[in-house]
């Protein structure tokens, strides 16, 4: 898991750098960057609930995009602090959050109860993936482990509207995410138990 995590690093430091380095000769902030993915995700939730599924997978990917380059590009110019690193963490869930909530206000409408208890299985799972981190975090604890962050969800999320014209693609997408996202949250509590284990060991 250590290892998956550090290739999700590189590869999306090697994606961002060229890009980076045009955009700190410019005014824009990272702060800008993340405003301007999170409305980009606001906009795709909106053109779910429109009935755009692609367009929306399109937005969703530019979103991502952006969401990866507000933090390299704060890290280029030595301006990471605690502030940026929490309203972006906000922004990313509130963006997911609307995401899904677009997608059950979607099934609402067709009157598709199992969609809707889908897509809140899903949101409740991506919610408890960063939750359990940012929990384990605040103690002192390391919790990067994990399959499904949330780069896996925005990915199988945004082919799942991509391909939302082939019969229950939607659906597929919607179960992979629940059902990875909590198989992810019982990994980080393992991880987590592991390590208390260990340090309760040590101070016997």
């Amino acid at each position: 898991m250590i290892r998956l995590t550090t290739f999700r690093k590189d590869a999306a430091y090697h994606l961002a750098q060229p890009i980076v380095r045009l955009l700190a000769r410019t005014p824009v902030t990272p702060d800008a960057l993340t405003w301007f993915g999170f409305l980009l995700a606001l906009g795709a939730a909106a053109l779910v609930v429109a009935g755009y599924p692609v367009a929306a997978g399109i937005a969703i990917l530019v979103a991502s995009f952006f969401d990866m380059l507000d933090g390299a590009l704060a890290r280029h110019l030595k301006k990471t602090g605690p502030f940026g690193a929490v309203l972006d963490s906000t922004l990313d869930r509130l963006a997911e959050a609307a995401l899904l909530l677009g997608i059950m206000a979607v099934y609402a409408r067709e009157q598709s109860t199992g969609g809707v208890l889908l897509a809140g299985l899903a949101l409740v799972g991506s919610l408890l993936v960063s939750y359990t981190r940012a929990r384990a975090e605040a103690l002192g604890l390391e919790c990067q482990t994990g399959l499904f962050t949330r780069a896996e969800r925005v990915v199988v999320l945004a082919l799942g509207l991509l391909l939302s014209q082939i019969d229950h693609a939607l659906v597929i997408a919607l179960v992979v995410i629940a059902v990875f996202s909590f198989i992810t949250v019982g990994q980080r509590l393992f991880h987590v138990w592991k390590q208390t284990r260990h340090v309760a060991i040590k101070e016997g």
